[in-house]
């Protein structure tokens, strides 16, 4: 059983930065590692993700040159550095992981979740 946990969320003010982290207890291996955020009355939405060899990344558009994720491997941890916040970039966020090599957009393709992190950035 793979259990992840967020850290590094709070509260920033527009055009602040904070940086995210997941760390995963258990294999990680052969997978891809995800961010996903949630707004309050909105449905979850990918963020970006990454393969475990750290190669292949994929970003939103709406995050697109603010965000950067990156993995060690060697500590089992996931990163968001997110700089140039912007209100509309509070959410909860949640890390996750797929049992794939292969990105996906679809929160519903990824297996383990984390309980999630809030992040408020204010104007």
């Amino acid at each position: 059983q793979l259990q992840l946990v967020e850290f590094g969320g709070g509260l920033v003010q527009a055009g602040g930065s904070l940086r995210l982290s997941c760390t995963a207890s258990g294999r990680t291996t052969t997978s891809v590692m995800g961010w996903f955020r949630q707004a309050p009355g909105k449905e979850r939405e990918f963020v970006a993700a990454i393969t475990w060899t750290g190669i292949t990344t994929l970003y939103a558009d709406s995050v697109k040159g603010r965000f950067t994720i990156s993995i060690d491997n060697a500590q089992n941890t996931l990163y968001l550095q997110m700089n140039s916040l912007k209100p509309e970039d509070t959410a909860v966020y949640y890390c996750a992981v797929r049992w794939r090599q292969k990105i996906s957009v679809a929160d519903n393709e990824y297996d383990y979740w984390g309980q999630g992190t809030q992040v408020t950035v204010s104007s």
